[in-house]
This record gives C-alpha cells, sequence and structure tokens, in this order.
C-alpha cells in the first residue's frame, strides 16, 4: 500500500523517454525548442526567485512553433529529496512558451504541497517539461469498456467526477501499471472513493492526453537538456 506522500510523488513524477503520441505541433519540436524552453524556465526561476522580477521576452526571438497556444506541465526535481514543486495547466489560451513562464513560478511558489522554492534552493533543483496534446474525451459503456480503452504509458488520464477533476500525466503508469488501481488512484487524488470510476461510471467524464517530455540534464541547470521525445 502506497502512502499518501507517495500518491503524491507519483502525480507528478516525470520520467524522459516515454512513448507519445502527437499532434501536429508537438511533432515539430526540435532540440533546439525543447532547449530554448528549458533555458528560458530556468531563467525565469532564477530570476523570479532571486528579487521578484519577471523576465521580458521578444516574440521575434522565439520560433514558430513555441508561440503557437499549448499546454504544459512544468515539475522541479530536488536533489535527495525529489518532488519539490509540480503544476501545469491544459488550457490553451497563451503562447506555449508564455505557459511555460507561468508554469515554472505557480511550480515554485504556488504548489501547496510544499512551502515556496528559495532562491538558493535552485543549484539543487532540476526542471522537467512537459508538453501536453489537447485531452480527448473517452465513450464507454461499461468499466471494462473503459479499461480495454486506456493505454498505459501512453496516455495521460483526466477524470471528472462530482467530486471534482484530476488527471495523472503518462509518466505515472510506471509507477502505477494496473489500470484499476491507476483510476483508483486518480478518484482518491480528488479525494473521491476509490471505486467511483467503477460505482458511478456512467456519471464520470474521463479524457486522455499524451505529453512530450523533457529535462536538465542535471541539477542547478548544468548541461543541455535530455531530450525524451519518442512517436507511437
Amino acid at each position: 500500500m502506497k502512502t499518501g506522500n507517495q500518491i503524491i510523488f507519483i502525480a507528478c513524477l516525470i520520467f524522459l523517454c516515454v512513448p507519445c503520441k502527437t499532434s501536429a505541433q508537438e511533432a515539430n519540436f526540435s532540440d533546439a525548442d525543447k532547449d530554448f524552453l528549458i533555458r528560458l524556465a530556468r531563467n525565469t526561476l532564477t530570476m523570479y526567485l532571486k528579487d521578484g522580477s519577471k523576465l521580458k521576452i521578444d516574440d521575434r526571438k522565439v520560433s514558430e512553433n513555441l508561440r503557437v497556444n499549448g499546454a504544459c506541465f512544468v515539475t522541479l526535481m530536488k536533489k535527495g529529496t525529489g518532488l519539490r514543486g509540480c503544476i501545469g495547466i491544459f488550457e490553451r489560451h497563451l503562447p506555449l512558451y508564455q505557459n511555460v513562464i507561468g508554469r515554472a513560478i505557480a511550480a515554485a511558489v504556488h504548489d501547496s504541497r510544499f512551502p515556496r522554492v528559495r532562491y538558493d534552493e535552485l543549484k539543487d533543483i532540476k526542471i522537467e517539461i512537459s508538453v501536453l496534446t489537447a485531452p480527448e474525451k473517452i465513450l464507454f459503456n461499461s468499466p471494462e469498456d473503459l479499461l480495454e480503452k486506456l493505454r498505459p504509458e501512453k496516455d495521460g488520464v483526466i477524470l471528472k467526477t462530482k467530486y471534482g477533476s484530476s488527471t495523472f500525466l503518462p509518466q505515472v503508469w510506471k509507477q502505477l501499471p494496473d489500470k484499476e488501481q491507476f483510476l483508483s488512484y486518480l478518484c482518491r487524488k480528488q479525494r473521491a472513493p476509490g471505486m467511483t470510476w467503477r460505482n458511478n461510471y456512467k456519471n464520470i467524464e474521463v479524457l486522455t492526453y499524451q505529453a512530450i517530455v523533457f529535462g536538465e540534464e542535471t541539477y542547478g541547470g548544468i548541461g543541455k537538456a535530455e531530450h525524451g521525445h519518442r512517436k507511437d
């Protein structure tokens, strides 16, 4: 039985090189785009945590692909202790690079599970980014049908019930490979009974999405980003 702290860690744990199904935008991602986003997140945190200032970017210096509206998660991992912050956004009202800026700050100072990140911690933190495809609703007529349509290690899952909404990134399948357990933990994440997905399946909504995951090679931002990009 996993503890509550383990569940929190699982919810946002990022593993590189996860197989993923990509949209037209993500399929065009270059290593340069990924390196740009990682440097952007690192510079954003360095400035914001040092004195509260925010990075200003000239749109003309950003590749066209990164100016397309996009969704993402930003995860912060600390040397020796693990997860230090993880916050994402599914809305696509802003260009992807702007959402990376916003989610980097949010992961550092607005994740309610942790105290805000201090400037002097940055040398021990590794940044990882998950770029998300648009969620698509799954149609199913029974709990078994739902289980059949889930794709472990490929699909991130959003579960909506009367209790709220919760999500696990595709990488979480590495820790919760059993489909029933995966859905039960997803229920618990929103404080719903673990079997809500089965017992009340007619009144829930399930959406899936994929992710491209990449991050810093070492803690403190030294070295190039590791590029975890694979297609189905």
